[in-house]
């Protein structure tokens, strides 16, 4: 299919929770959704490409970590261990990284576009992808997790960036 345009902070997409994906084997659109998640993954610089980062409300991500690329519909997220200071950005806030704490080891289930179960998990940066993209498809920004102050310091950056339109 194509590598699909990446919607930015203040899109209003983003900020609403996703729906349910009815997965039947053979659909076509959802096979088109799966190929368009993969192909707007895999440039170079990028983890993980929630469904709504791509103007699509529904719960599906895919995920490019390590040369591991895959994707999941209607994923569930499990994290295990002491959250942890690490530093994240984002495709749809583009330029900018922050510390914000992460679990560091996540697992999430969920379904191929056939229905097949999926199960992906991981530490470090495997762990981070999964519940950015898990908070992506639930409305959530990651600079919604940051310390008030780092969160007060992000806004500022963000409204100067050349990218942000005032809502």
């Amino acid at each position: 299919m194509t590598e699909r345009q990446i919607r930015l902070f203040g899109d209003p997409v983003l900020r609403s929770r996703t729906d349910p994906i009815v997965v039947a084997a053979g659909d076509p659109k959802l096979a088109a959704l799966a190929e368009d998640l993969i192909d707007s993954v895999t440039p170079d610089g990028r983890a993980g490409v929630a469904a709504n980062q791509i103007g699509v409300s529904l719960r599906a991500f895919s995920y490019n970590i390590d040369g591991v690329v895959g994707y999941v519909f209607n994923p569930v997220l499990e994290v295990s261990g002491e959250p942890e200071l690490v530093d994240e950005g984002c495709l749809s806030v583009p330029g900018f990284f922050f510390p914000r704490l992460r679990h560091p080891w996540a697992r999430v289930t969920g379904v191929d576009a056939d229905g097949n179960d999926v199960d992906v998990s991981g530490e470090g940066l495997m762990a981070q992808a999964l519940q950015h993209e898990c908070d992506h498809l639930d409305g959530r920004l990651y600079i919604e997790g940051l310390e008030p102050d780092v969160k007060r310091e992000a806004m500022r950056a963000i409204r100067q960036a050349p990218w942000f339109k005032a809502p």
